[in-house]
């Protein structure tokens, strides 16, 4: 099957196409260093000419007011891409929970995202992931002043990105789901134990504070980053780390 990858040069998209190719499946990625503008349209029929399945995996250059702008322009133009080319499956990648935080510019945009293209004219699956393993280093960045990181105490369930991307291939290469699928890791953890954890780990002499008021999670209300019930991914966060 012929799989164009649109964001495959990224995080999960590189992991996705290595995948699906090793299941010998063809999948091409397509990004802006490949011609492929999701926003101008630039290069988009062609990416997906005689692709049974798109995976997106493009993700917008800012998580604020401008996050939405991006997902509908990108959307609007993959999906009539798409039809024109004759797909029969378009998979995006989601986030655990996204329509829960009403109070994140970017929950409302990655919300918005799927709610066009359960509303569109294509086949589709979603696959919402919890928080990456990878990004844990920008998450204590954020709110690091000096020797003190201060965060709140949200329950995270973090998963690997190569746990992602195996997700993500296995949805692609199956029959539409028409619906959503929950991936997360197999631990939930507080952030702030989080937080600690992935300090102490690294020898880092920073303090992780508790702040119910710090950082981007601050505004998650309760444990809706998480799901017990999701297909439960088999890396564990402290063997991640070693």
């Amino acid at each position: 099957m012929k799989i164009a990858v649109i964001g495959g040069t990224g995080l999960i998209g590189a992991q996705v196409v290595k995948d699906l190719n090793a299941a010998g499946h063809e999948a091409v990625p397509h990004s802006k260093s490949t011609g492929v503008d999701v926003i101008s349209g630039q290069g988009l029929d062609e990416a997906v000419a005689g692709a049974g399945v798109v995976v997106n995996l493009t993700n917008s250059p800012t998580f604020d007011e401008a996050s939405p702008a991006f997902f509908r322009t990108s959307m609007d133009n993959l999906l009539a891409a798409a039809q024109k080319g004759g797909v029969g499956h378009f998979v995006i990648l989601s986030i655990v929970g996204t329509d829960q935080v009403p109070e994140l510019d970017y929950y409302q945009a990655k919300t918005l995202q799927e709610k066009i293209l359960a509303a569109g004219p294509i086949p589709y699956s979603i696959v919402r992931a919890t928080q990456f393993m990878e990004f844990m280093d920008a998450v204590l960045s954020w709110t690091t002043d000096g020797d003190t990181v201060r965060l709140p105490a949200t329950p995270i369930q973090p998963i690997a990105s190569k746990d992602v991307a195996s997700a993500v291939a296995e949805v692609a290469a199956g029959a539409p789901l028409n619906g959503i699928r929950n991936i997360a890791g197999p631990e939930i953890f507080s952030l702030d134990k989080l937080g600690r954890i992935t300090l102490s780990h690294k020898g880092d002499n920073r303090t992780v504070v508790t702040d119910p008021t710090a950082g981007m999670f601050a505004a998650v209300k309760g444990d809706v980053l998480t799901d017990k019930n999701a297909h439960l991914a088999p890396t564990r966060y402290t063997d991640w780390l070693s």
